[in-house]
């Protein structure tokens, strides 16, 4: 019997069309999303195969070196040995900070959105949310001044003080948080209420242990934007000393912006954090998302 014949009888059976066209369906977004990774994971493939190439083979738009050295990462470290270290505990401190305030309050909050009965809440959520379409740039004159009358924009430790009040809890942790807490049954909170626990007891030893894959979701975005954010830093960051890595990672790109393997190697780098945080909690991730949109 031919595939032809076979694909007939298939398709001719009571009920296989619907079959067929769902699978049609799901292969064409299979296909879309194949493509859409490919997209975005082509430059960071060629940011990791540049710094593995020479110089003059950098300039080639090659995916495979033809000679690999890890003649860039020798340069970069050798360029910039001082400052690296310091630069990468400056962006992990940072980074830790601005992460464990974002998980405690937006899952504070969150909880206080999704479980709690008070006037004006959806108002107040939806002005939470309103914040997310006022970019840094628009409000960085009344918070830098903010700052300033607080003594908190001098050289000094204090403007990592500074940056953390800025970023110490985001909307996008809120609607992760409220959205993740609307999922759980309050069979649950009505339990522990009974039980004569109150509003925080309920939060801290019932909601908040069970709500750990939208606090690794809160905590790879919070510590991934912080370990890449760039504008508070160089506003606020005013001593060398206190730069973290992508102030430092911007010099070297105006002293060496034509030396693109150690330019590229030193990107890598700073992915590298990133990467092995984002595996280390992938599935947690991934089912604090889908948790998330179930309900809104």
């Amino acid at each position: 019997m031919s595939v032809t014949t076979v694909a007939r009888a298939v398709t001719a059976e009571p009920g296989s069309e619907p079959v067929v066209r769902r699978r049609i369906g799901r292969g064409a977004v299979y296909a879309i999303l194949i493509l859409y990774s490919l997209i975005v994971f082509v430059p960071f493939l060629w940011t990791v195969s540049t710094s593995f190439k020479t110089l003059p083979e950098s300039l080639k738009l090659t995916f495979i070196p033809e000679n690999p050295t890890i003649q860039g990462y020798i340069t970069a470290w050798t360029q910039l040995k001082p400052a690296l270290p310091v630069m990468f505990f400056n962006s992990f401190l940072l980074a830790a900070i601005v992460t464990t305030t974002n998980v405690f309050f937006g899952a504070l909050g969150g909880y206080a959105f999704a479980r709690l009965r008070f006037p004006g809440r959806e108002v107040l959520f939806l002005l939470v949310l309103g914040t997310l379409m006022i970019p840094d740039q628009l409000r960085m004159v009344p918070v830098y001044q903010i700052l300033v009358n607080l003594g908190l924009v001098t050289p000094g430790p204090q403007n990592y003080v500074g940056i953390s009040l800025i970023m110490a809890i985001s909307a996008t942790s809120l609607f992760v948080m409220r959205q993740f807490f609307l999922t759980i049954p309050f069979d649950l909170e009505e339990s522990a209420r009974i039980d004569g626990a109150g509003f925080f007891t309920t939060f801290w030893r019932v909601l908040f242990p069970l709500s750990r894959p939208a606090l690794a979701t809160v905590a790879i975005m919070s510590f991934q934007g912080t370990w890449n954010g760039f504008f508070w830093p160089l506003i606020l960051l005013q001593a060398q000393a206190h730069w973290t890595l992508p102030l430092g990672l911007s010099q070297f790109r105006f002293q060496y912006s034509t030396n693109w393997p150690p330019l590229m190697a030193l990107d890598v780098v700073a992915t590298v954090p990133i990467v092995i945080l984002y595996l280390f909690f992938q599935r947690q991730f991934v089912s604090g998302l889908s948790a998330g949109a179930v309900k809104g």
